[in-house]
Order: C-alpha cells, then structure tokens, then sequence
C-alpha cells in the first residue's frame, strides 16, 4: 500500500507531501492544476522514461520518492529479498522508490536508498502499483496478467501447482536425454576409460598405502647410514667401547648420595637423574629393536623405487597429487557404469517420458476446465458492469486460445487474451488495442470489481476513469470504485463530484502564481472543505446555495 508520496520541483510544483491510507482516496483540481501530475509522478516512479521537461523551471533536478507498506504485497516483498534490496532492520516490511531527474535530461533510480536500474525499479513498481488510464504502464495488458487474474479468479492453486509439478519432472526427464544423446558413441570413451581404470586398479592407491611406501623408500635410501648411526650411538650408550652412560650416572648418583645430607636438594638431583637412566634403558631397547630391523638390501629397494615411479607416473598422467589417485579411479568407475547403462538408461527414459508426458497432459486439462469456467463468470459479470458503467451495448469476453506445445509449460495448455467491445455491433477487440484511454479505465474498472481485485497488486491508480460520462453513470462509477477500495488501495484523479464523494479521502490540487511563476499545491481536506470542493465541481466558479446543498447531499448519501 502506497503510504507517502513526495515531490520536489516537479513540472509546477515545488514541493508537496501526500499522506494516503487504505480505501479509496480521490484527487481533484481545476483543470490545469495540475491534479494528474500525481499520476505522472507515479509513473516516473514506476519507471517510465522521462526528460528535462518535467523538471521545474529554473531548479537543477526533480525528486520523487514513495513509500510502501508490503504487508499485502508478498510477490513485492520477496522481489526485494532476492534482489538484497530489503530493509533488514524494518523487517523488510515497508520499501522507498525514488528517481531524480536533473536538468540536462539523466536520472537515477533508488530502491531503498540503493542505486538500481530502471529496469529494476520498473520489475519492482509492477509488483507495487497499477496505472489505469495509460497504455504505456497497465498491467491488465499484459497477456501474463490477463492469465494471472483469471487463475486468481477460478483460485486454482491446485491444478496450478499439480501442472507445474508436472511440467518439471518432465522437463527434468527430457534434459536428462537430451544430454545422454549429445554423448553419441561412446564407445571409444568406454575403451579409453577402461584401459586407465586397470593402470589404476593395479596398484594400491591407499593414501596411508602411499605414505608407507614411500616411508620405506626413505628407509632402504638411507639404510647404510641408518645402520651406521644406530651402532655408534649403542656403542656409546652401551659402553661397547667405554664405560657406559647408565654406569656413569649410577656412580655419579652414590657420589652425591653421601652429599645430600649437607644440602637437601641434591636428593632431587638424584631423582631426576634416576629417571634418565630409567629413559636411557628404555632408549636402548629401541634402539637395539631398530638397528635388527635394518637391513640395506639392494633388490628391495629397486623395488620400491619402482613402485614409487609408477605411483608418481599415475599422478602426472591424471594430473592429481599421488594421494587423489584413489578419488580419480572411483571417478572413472563411476563414469564408466553410466556410460555402460546409458543405452538402457535411453531406453527407460523414452517410457518415462511418456508418462510424465501423459501427467501434464492430464493436470493440464484439469486446470483448463477450471479457466474455461472462471472465463464464462467472469466475461458475463464484467460485461454487465461495462454497461453500467455507461458503455451501453459493450461486450467483454476471454479468449482461451489451445497451446500446443513439444515440451511442457508450467503454466498449462492455453493462452489468455481479454477482448472488449466497447459499443453494439463491433466486433471485439483485443484490450491493450483499445486506443480511448477513458474507455480502457472504465473497462479495467469493471474487470477489477468483477474480479474483487483478485490481481495480486495492492495500490491502483485511475486516471480518466470518468471521461466522457455523467449523471447516473458517475454515481455507478464512483460506488464501483469505492467497492473497489475495500478489496484494495485506490487512487482516482476525478473532476467528478459523484465519484470524488466516494472517497475515503480527498486531496484538492490548486495553482496560483508565487513569485511571477505559476506553482501547483496539494491540500487534503476535511470535512468542510471537502464538502466546498464538491460544491465547486458542482457549479462551477460562482458556488450556489444550491450546489452546497447537493454537495451536502452527496457526502450524506455515502455516509
């Protein structure tokens, strides 16, 4: 819902500040106040292209910013998740679009104070507000929404989904063959793949495999040194060639054993070093156990050297590290199982297909029946809202067009297009074909009442909704939009006083010259003023008696 709009040096108005709530809320003016410029502003919000023009003379750049609450606007809300453009400390419950156009003709957009494309800015805005009156920002144009508003109005969200579903499991199956296919003859990749698998298979790929193999490498590399180092460091531990170490700290300890009743500390001497002995027999034992276990044989080591070759070849020809060999012979297994079963695999996919073809074809003429049912409803209720709405003899009707297609669509098996007839005797036409621009804001009024603003838009916006009628039909009009108003937020430039005593709300827009220039000013207005305002469209500059007693009497009819 549209919350606040304002507008800085924006073609005569300086600067203005609209508060809107729910319902309907009506503007009026003089003609040339410039009451459709709120509109305009709208629409540049909305993203339509915009130039010099429409920035007040004299000033460097035109500002425009709404804000909307997105409580009913969900599509809106998640638009701006995805795109990270929510406000994440609101919750992302409210959101500002904002343009500025400068005076050498550029502009930017903003979303939430972010600077965004106009594209973005106008995918967003459609989520946000609907423009009835122009063809150039209508969303009822739109084939799309046509179709959208017609499923909102059969509320079909089960056969909808139950086709969805449906096309992409098919879809899903069809990809699946079409990338099998592209494989052609693999024949050749089955031969290339299998020749390496058994490189691989052949040798223990383990990466704790591996580790060992090389740890012994290093052991039979280094094996005469090893021993070397080992039976000279036994020999002097041992005390093969001189008093061992073991006796030397035994005698070292019975020396300042007799000492330590003289100083006290020298007992822990004596522990400490008792436990070094203890660590040097432990430390002989190993080594005695590794200087057995090495053994500088030749042959084994020209055998490892040849094993640790192979293993290093493997992995420059697979480009991995040694240890990722493992890992790359599984990968080719698991290849050459799928490329051994595609040819059973095309065969099951060609019967699954045609069941997952036949599914969709069923929800799809499932969800057919329901639009063809809403489509009758809704062309009978929103013709006779047409003629009440002073287009006596107009037609409105929902072409449902067979879509026949090779691969699923997710939005079923038909097409959508609203056609009208706006007088007796002509043949319809499609709607965005209707050139009247207050014809076309009558007729998407009465698809709007008829449909109880089912569409998914929350604000909407009627501009020369009562061209060229009066009397009855002003009363019709404006009660159509009120009913409107409860369903959804609704703005209607009016020069009508039947329809601008409808609203929930009235803003009055005047222009009078400030400083030799013409300046335009938005005034909403109470009870007293509103009841003037009706009495000035009612008769005009000279305000009766009698045209403030009919005012009186149209506010008291509504109430």
């Amino acid at each position: 819902m549209l919350r606040h709009l304002a507008l800085k040096d924006f073609a005569v108005v300086r600067s203005a500040e609209l508060e809107f709530g729910p319902g309907m809320t009506v503007i009026s003016g003089e003609t040339g106040a410039g009451k459709s410029l709120l509109v305009d502003a709208l629409g540049f919000l909305s993203g339509l292209r915009a130039d010099s023009g429409v920035v007040r003379h004299g000033a460097e750049r035109a500002e425009l910013s709404a804000e909307f609450g997105l409580d009913a606007a969900a599509p809106a809300l998640a638009w701006l998740r995805d795109n990270e453009l929510d406000n994440e400390p609101d919750d992302g419950r409210d959101c500002q679009l904002r343009r500025v156009i400068r005076a050498d003709g550029g502009s930017r957009a903003f979303i939430n104070g972010r600077s965004v494309t106009l594209a973005q800015l106008t995918e967003l805005a459609g989520l946000l507000v609907e423009i009835h009156g122009q063809h150039e920002h209508q969303a009822l144009l739109s084939r799309a929404s046509q179709l959208e508003l017609l499923d909102a109005y059969a509320r079909n969200e089960s056969e909808r989904s139950a086709v969805r579903n449906a096309a992409q499991a098919w879809n899903a199956l069809l990809h699946e063959r079409d990338a099998l296919s592209q494989q052609g003859d693999v024949s050749d990749r089955i031969n290339y793949l299998e020749h390496q698998f058994k490189e691989l298979e052949r040798e223990d790929l383990a990466a704790a495999d591996i580790e060992s193999l090389s740890a012994s490498h290093r052991r039979q590399a280094n094996a005469s040194g090893l021993i070397d180092a080992c039976n000279a460091a036994f020999a002097r531990l041992a005390g093969e060639e001189a008093p061992s170490v073991s006796r030397q700290l035994q005698q070292t300890r019975s020396e300042l054993a007799r000492m330590a009743e003289h100083e006290p500390r020298l007992r822990e001497v004596d522990s400490l070093l008792e436990n070094a002995n203890i660590q040097l027999d432990e430390a002989l034992v190993v080594l005695d156990k590794v200087r057995d276990d090495l053994d500088a044989d030749p042959a084994q080591f020209m055998e490892l050297e040849r094993k640790l070759t192979r293993i290093h070849d493997l992995a420059r020809k697979h480009r991995v590290a040694p240890e990722q060999l493992g890992a790359r012979r599984d990968a080719i297994a698991t290849e050459l199982e799928g490329l051994r079963g595609a040819g059973e695999r095309l065969l099951s996919l060609n019967l699954e297909i045609g069941s997952a073809a036949a599914a969709w074809r069923a929800a799809a003429i499932k969800l057919g029946k329901t639009r063809q049912t809403a489509a009758a409803k809704l062309s009978k209720a929103t013709s006779a809202l047409i003629a009440e709405l002073g287009m006596a003899g107009g037609h409105f009707e929902i072409a449902i067009e067979s879509n026949e297609v090779e691969r699923p669509d997710p939005q079923g098996s038909e097409r959508v297009e609203f056609l009208v007839s706006a007088n007796a005797g002509q043949p319809p036409r499609a709607l965005r074909k209707v050139a009247s621009g207050g014809e076309l804001s009558r007729i998407s009024l009465a698809i709007e009442v008829a449909a109880l603003g089912l569409d998914a838009v929350p604000t909407m916006v009627f501009d020369e909704v009562d061209s060229g009628i009066g009397g009855a039909v002003s009363d019709i009009v404006g009660q159509k939009l009120r009913a409107l108003g409860e369903k959804r937020q609704v703005l209607c430039v009016t020069h009508l006083p039947q329809v601008a005593a409808q609203g929930h709300a009235h803003y009055r827009v005047s222009k009078a010259p400030v400083e030799g220039m013409t300046q335009s000013s938005v005034e909403l207005l109470g009870a007293k003023e509103r009841e003037e305002e009706l009495a000035r469209m009612l008769g005009g500059v000279e305000v009766s008696k009698e045209a403030r007693a009919a005012a009186k009497r149209l506010l008291s009819d509504v109430a």
